[in-house]
């Protein structure tokens, strides 16, 4: 049986993911989900499919919402779906409403290899659309910049993010330090002022080290 883990994600998030397996017919999966909201949330979504699920609590406290669907019958549903009928905040977690920004201050996380250093970033950047909640900005300065001006699938995926609305910010002392500033291919020039704004009035600031 299929498990799709949604522990860490915000609602709506588990449903979205429930009503996909659903019309691709993937046959029987299971949810993973590690909060009393999605749990709910996706019983509700199961019911108003007709759909029976079989829900399990597991030692760790997660739970684990089976839906044994026969590939050949089709699950029909009883009730228009609307995404923002399954829309909430995980309890005690970050709100989906928090203005996250990320700081990409290097062409390299961690230290030991520089070669392994860039292949983590572009992973890691990558990764950042699958992460909830999404951020309000990505910011890059010093070698930072090299990401935004580099082909490969950390570029791809901040063109991606970009177009959901991430502004994409990139310090244009620092482009024109590495002789980069025609080879911008995602977002905008900006300055220190900027730069400093968007941290001081965030949230939150994530970035790897």
């Amino acid at each position: 049986m299929k498990q799709i883990d949604c522990r860490g994600l915000a609602c709506p998030e588990p449903v979205l993911r429930a009503k996909a397996a659903l019309e691709e017919g993937v046959g029987s999966f299971e949810i993973l989900v590690d909060n009393e909201a999605s749990r709910d949330n996706v019983l509700r979504f199961g019911h108003s499919r007709n759909c029976p699920v079989e829900l399990t609590t597991l030692i760790d406290g997660s739970f684990l919402l089976s839906f044994p669907v026969d590939k050949q019958e089709g699950v029909e549903s009883s009730v228009p779906f609307d995404e923002v009928d399954y829309s909430c905040a995980i309890p005690g977690g970050v709100s989906t409403e928090c203005n996250l920004v990320y700081v990409i201050a290097s062409d390299s996380m961690g230290r030991g290899s520089d070669e392994l250093g860039w292949a983590l970033l572009q992973t890691y950047i990558a990764t950042i659309k699958e992460i909830s909640p999404q951020p309000s900005r990505i910011l890059f300065y010093n070698g930072g910049v090299k990401l935004v001006a580099t082909g490969g699938k950390a570029l791809e995926a901040l063109q991606a993010l970009e177009k959901k609305g991430v502004k994409i910010l990139s310090c244009g002392t620092c482009l024109e330090f590495f002789k980069l500033e025609k080879n911008l291919q995602v977002g905008t020039i900006t300055n220190m002022y900027e730069i400093l704004d968007s941290m001081a009035s965030a949230d939150k600031v994530v970035g790897p080290f």
